[in-house]
């Protein structure tokens, strides 16, 4: 396979932001996008806290960090539009709190109220359904509004200021998706995004500093999608094999975690449901 017939990860974009914001620097120039008002902020003020993909099936999300200890910052980067987003915000803010707790020693019996950090989810879509909602909460997408003993918000960006660090991985995106629409998922694509970004001073020290591991996550030799539909035919396999369907819809739930299109999992559940019939 030659350079040129590399394949680019599906969950390219996902992973450049992921590794961008490992750097505490970016992180301060993102809460500073958020809180315009937050000049005094530093990297000593930060603390990293993703949670982290140790297992398959552990839970993780893009980015998590704490401010001073006084602000818990969740912020996930999405290319496909699911108002399942709150649930996942949810879970993460659950766990988040659980790590400090566990981290603080703090004592959730005692009769003392507990000092938590206020916590604060966005999520950041770059996909191509048109989105207006600028904040999305539990109550209104799952109840129709009624007041409940939880309700969960998360704030929508699709755009920000011009040259900040979110308006700059927006337009990275934006700019890989048409290289992709014109040269397809290829090595010519990724190289031609990474040209015009340092061209227009998008993401420009990034992508210098860090080309190397840049490439490596933006150059796969592997085609996500034929493994994903391997393990899926592996595991269609495996389930009449042994007779047991329940198989099949393990390996739905798991491929759901791991951030498998929704089109692939449509497709793996009609695989079950004709081993059903």
């Amino acid at each position: 396979m030659t350079d040129n017939k590399k394949i680019v990860k599906r969950n390219v974009k996902d992973s450049v932001f992921t590794n961008l914001f490992q750097d505490t620097k970016y992180i301060v120039e993102l809460y500073k996008a958020l809180h315009p008002e937050a000049d005094y902020v530093t990297e000593d003020m930060i603390e990293i806290v993703t949670l982290k993909n140790i297992l398959t099936d552990s839970l993780y999300n893009d980015l998590g960090f704490m401010m001073d200890k006084r602000l818990i910052v969740l912020v996930e980067a999405q290319s496909t539009w699911t108002a399942n987003i709150i649930i996942r915000g949810l879970m993460y803010l659950v766990q988040t709190y659980q790590d400090y707790i566990e981290k603080e020693e703090l004592n959730i019996y005692s009769s003392k109220k507990l000092e938590i950090p206020k916590p604060e989810l966005y999520v950041i879509y770059t996909g191509d359904k048109k989105v207006e909602e600028k904040e999305i909460s539990l109550s209104e997408e799952y109840f129709g509004g009624d007041e409940t003993a939880l309700d969960v918000r998360v704030k929508v960006i699709t755009e920000s200021r011009e040259g900040d660090i979110i308006n700059q991985y927006v337009m990275f995106t934006h700019i890989l998706n048409d290289r992709v629409k014109e040269y397809g998922r290829t090595k010519k694509a990724i190289d031609e995004t990474i040209k015009i970004c340092k061209d227009r001073n998008i993401l420009k020290e990034y992508l210098s500093n860090h080309e190397s591991e840049v490439h490596d996550i933006m150059f796969s030799l592997y085609d996500d999608e034929q493994i994903q539909k391997a393990m899926m035919r592996d595991a269609r396999k495996e389930g009449i094999k042994e007779g047991e369907m329940r198989g099949i819809d393990a390996m739905i739930a798991n491929l759901r975690n791991m951030g498998v299109s929704e089109e692939m999992l449509r497709n793996a559940a009609n695989m079950s449901q004709s081993q059903r019939s």
